[in-house]
């Protein structure tokens, strides 16, 4: 049954000339007066959001973008700050970039967060998608293969960094402990100091594959699906159940996923339409080119393989595949009821937020859907 409701802020400042026709994407560069705007923003966003009574503020982990759209390099600083600024509100990493990371370091900043806010830090991890980041921070992205290989290594130390009071690890990318001399003894095992204040972490990741359906069932992470077309949800969702049925949970569909919707409140779908276009069209502009439209065809196809569209989505299709919703507020109540009907696990909603729309218009969204949508859910 949905009853927490977040909402995805990726670090974007708010942009100039949006849309289809506007400034295109490689060509926007900006100061670093303003690339910092989004510190603020994000401390305006989880204020109020705070006062409005939603449960997280995710962030994305990225780095080196003059052009805007994702600001924010480091989630734990950042969520440390934003703990600071409000009282109940959790802070979600969607997601620490791994590969960008050594592991230990990784481990031990979520583990001080996790104790200085008293567990409201939320640890998501992913394994990158831009070259001109993770490449450049010494990690592989462009050979996929190993790109995977060194992540699921670095997870494997992170499990261990959290879970054990000491450790090894000897693999092909990281050897744990160094062979070093240490005060007179050879070193054998570490251990991470401090280790997070909550055991299990929870942890999540986003889906992507099927092989990473298979990787965070077997470690018992949990699953967030993005902007998605409801037939690849409705795929990804049985997957995922499947999976963890295959390892030993059993689960009802919907359960220990999140699903990210993009959204526009107005006072019918064609004005709410009409409105979000040059926003969801500036989002696409940016990230169509990672690959990230997933959308199916009528037989199912996801966009992009062959003989489904390959072209960048417009509004309207992301209204038909139900990864957007614009409308009314009994309209976007309406979907959310029957997405608990077809998914009685599904307990979050994370609320997208359109990479060119400007945080005053966004911040009243948010507004309105805390008014007139949330408390269909909330006050049960």
């Amino acid at each position: 049954m949905i009853k927490d409701f977040s909402v995805l802020y990726v670090g974007n400042i708010d942009l100039d000339n949006v849309g289809l026709d506007g400034t295109p994407a490689n060509d926007r560069r900006y100061s670093n007066d303003r690339v910092v705007e989004s510190m603020e923003t994000a401390t305006l966003v989880a204020q109020l959001m705070d006062e409005l009574g939603f449960y997280a503020l995710w962030m994305a982990e990225h780095h080196f973008q003059h052009e805007g759209y994702e600001t924010i390099p480091n989630l734990m600083m950042m969520g440390l700050h934003l703990a600071s600024k409000t009282t109940r509100l959790k802070l979600g990493a969607a997601f620490n970039v791994v590969p960008a990371w050594n592991p230990l370091r990784l481990a031990e900043d979520f583990a001080m967060v996790d104790h200085l806010t008293n567990g409201r830090v939320i640890f998501g991890v992913g394994r990158g998608y831009q070259s001109r980041e993770v490449e450049t921070l010494g990690a592989p992205l462009t050979d996929n293969d190993a790109n995977r290989e060194y992540f699921e290594e670095q997870m494997e130390i992170i499990f261990k960094a959290f879970n054990e009071e000491s450790f090894s690890h000897k693999g092909k990318y990281f050897t744990i402990p160094a062979e070093a001399e240490f005060r007179g003894y050879d070193v054998k095992e570490i251990t991470l100091v401090p280790r997070p204040k909550t055991l299990p972490v929870e942890m999540w990741q986003p889906i992507v594959s099927g092989r990473t359906i298979d990787f965070i069932a077997r470690n018992g992470i949990k699953g967030v699906v993005g902007l998605t077309g409801e037939k690849l949800v409705t795929e990804v969702f049985e997957l995922y159940q499947q999976a963890c049925a295959r390892h030993g949970r059993d689960l009802i569909p919907g359960q220990d996923l999140a699903l990210e919707l993009g959204f526009y409140l107005a006072g019918s779908q064609k004005e709410a339409m009409d409105k979000l276009r040059p926003y969801h069209d500036e989002r696409y502009k940016w990230f169509a080119p990672f690959g990230f439209v997933r959308y199916a065809d009528e037989e199912g196809r996801s966009w992009g393989t062959p003989g489904a569209p390959a072209r960048t989505p417009r509004i309207e299709d992301g209204v038909e595949q139900k990864a957007w919703v614009c409308g009314t507020p009994q309209e976007f109540i309406d979907l959310l009821r029957e997405l608990e009907e077809k998914y009685p696990g599904l307990e979050h909603i994370i609320l997208h937020w359109a990479e060119g729309m400007p945080r005053e218009e966004f911040m009243e969204q948010l507004r309105m859907f805390a008014a007139d949508v949330m408390p269909a859910f909330t006050n049960r």
